[in-house]
């Protein structure tokens, strides 16, 4: 959006200074002319731009020249920087934060502007409860103490105690050194490592959370992205079943749904799509695929198909019987 490229070119030549129409093309991924173009909007709008010539010219704002978004606080902030991931704001526990802080730049705006901005905001509806389906969208629930400790401890760099509930097993309490904060379909995880070995936390199973005086063992530095890959590769390589499916391009958000991950996709002559999906275990697959009825065909492996055959023989069979003395 161009107001997002102009508050950008702006903070550009804050933080930089001077820069040539060609850098601040590259940084913002326009062309010169582009860049040419949102010099002069931003000059007829009153922001003080200006060009200076020569071999080690460019474009330069006035010094003095600053935006005013005064009393952010920390959490706003990083609710701001996080807005643009989606779904991170609620995620994170940040939601709160994040409206006032959009307040906050929409009372800095100039007010010819505000009434527009309030009305351009009411034509957007992003995630809503519920979609065309009727079904409804919930994020996994993290409460509000918890989510602030544990947070804390991401940024701080604190060791973390957590009440910690894993799937089939007693609450425990656990020590652990947090290393950041991931969230996936409204799902918040937290990785960290404990005595050394790595962890991954779903913070909808912690019931509590305390943050310790002593400081985590850590990088300083560390590649947030490629860590959260790595584990997901080692979690799909664990105990899952892996399998082969034919399903009606209709259903295949049903089926995903259901999925633990996708690992391929291509479409068939038939119109139909093929998946390599992976499932919990066996019975996982055998209940997610009987949903989807004759949408969808497992391929592989043999023992799900054999599994569904005797499934659909046996209600055949039920089915195929007399009831009651009714039938032909």
């Amino acid at each position: 959006m161009r107001a997002d490229r102009l508050v950008s070119l702006v903070l550009l030549l804050r933080q930089r200074g001077r820069m040539t129409a060609e850098t601040l093309a590259g940084e913002l991924e326009v062309s010169t002319r582009t860049v040419l173009r949102d010099i002069e909007a931003l000059s007829a709008a009153g922001v003080p731009v200006y060009a200076e010539r020569g071999r080690h010219g460019g474009f330069a704002l006035l010094p003095g020249f600053r935006t005013e978004l005064t009393g952010l606080n920390h959490d706003e902030a990083l609710a701001l920087l996080t807005a643009g991931s989606g779904s991170g704001e609620r995620a994170f526990g940040l939601g709160s934060a994040l409206a006032s802080a959009m307040r906050k730049v929409v009372d800095a705006l100039p007010e010819r502007h505000q009434a527009a901005v309030g009305e351009a905001a009411g034509r957007f509806l992003v995630e809503p409860e519920t979609d065309l389906l009727s079904r409804r969208h919930t994020a996994e629930a993290v409460p509000e103490a918890v989510m602030h400790e544990v947070r804390r401890a991401v940024l701080a760099g604190r060791r973390l105690r957590l009440h910690y509930a894993a799937s089939g097993e007693e609450p425990q309490w656990r020590t652990v050194d947090p290393l950041g904060l991931v969230t996936v379909r409204d799902r918040a995880y937290l990785l960290a490592t404990r005595s050394g070995a790595d962890r991954t936390y779903r913070l909808s199973r912690c019931l509590a959370a305390e943050v310790l005086t002593e400081p985590a063992e850590r990088p300083d530095r560390l590649d947030l992205d490629r860590i959260w890959q790595e584990r997901c590769a080692r979690f799909l390589a664990e105990g899952h079943l892996t399998v082969q499916v034919r399903v009606d391009p209709g259903r295949r958000d049903d089926l995903l749904q259901s999925a633990v991950a996708v690992r391929a996709e291509a479409p068939e002559p038939d119109g139909r799509v093929r998946l390599e999906v992976t499932y919990q275990d066996a019975e996982h697959a055998e209940w997610a695929l009987w949903q989807l009825g004759t949408d969808a065909e497992a391929l592989a492996p043999q023992s799900l198909r054999d599994a569904l055959h005797a499934r659909a023989a046996a209600l055949a069979a039920c089915y195929g019987r007399v009831h009651g003395g009714v039938g032909s």
